[in-house]
């Protein structure tokens, strides 16, 4: 299998399960949030903020989308390295919370490095299009 089939199932799945789980968070957030590592809840209408995270995933997820669908590959590359950080910081934030640390690594973790290796293996793929030197055009006699 070609490294560009690799890096479009990889990213496709990406995609896929970001959009599928940011869409759990804005549908139905008190059953979702418990997966996400942290130890207690918010009380009283703290769905609303477990809805943003919802909100985020899915436009992570579109971007990444958009990227792919269009064939901007390179800037599909450069994405998910960017958008790697956001899980890393849900990995941070489950941490600094005293939150789950097998859920930090194993679902956060996992995650972020599995897109930083996509990402890498994306921009390696397109490296030697955006290193080839334009041609020069031919110059009139």
């Amino acid at each position: 299998m070609s490294l560009k089939k690799i890096n479009t199932v990889l990213a496709a799945a990406f995609i896929l399960f970001i959009l599928w789980f940011g869409t759990e968070y804005i549908v139905s957030p008190e059953t979702t949030a418990p997966g996400y590592g942290l130890p207690s809840w918010p009380s009283g209408d703290g769905d609303g903020f477990l809805i943003i995270k919802g909100i985020r995933d899915v436009v992570l997820a579109l971007v990444l989308g958009i990227l792919l669908v269009t064939g901007h590959r390179r800037a599909l590359g450069w994405a998910l390295l960017m958008e790697a950080l956001a899980a890393y910081g849900d990995l941070t934030n489950v941490l600094a919370h005293h939150g789950s640390v097998a859920t930090a690594l194993g679902v956060h973790g996992l995650t972020a490095t599995l897109m930083v290796v996509n990402g890498l293996l994306m921009m390696r793929e397109t490296r030697k299009v955006a290193a080839a030197p334009a041609t020069p055009a031919p110059q009139p006699a």
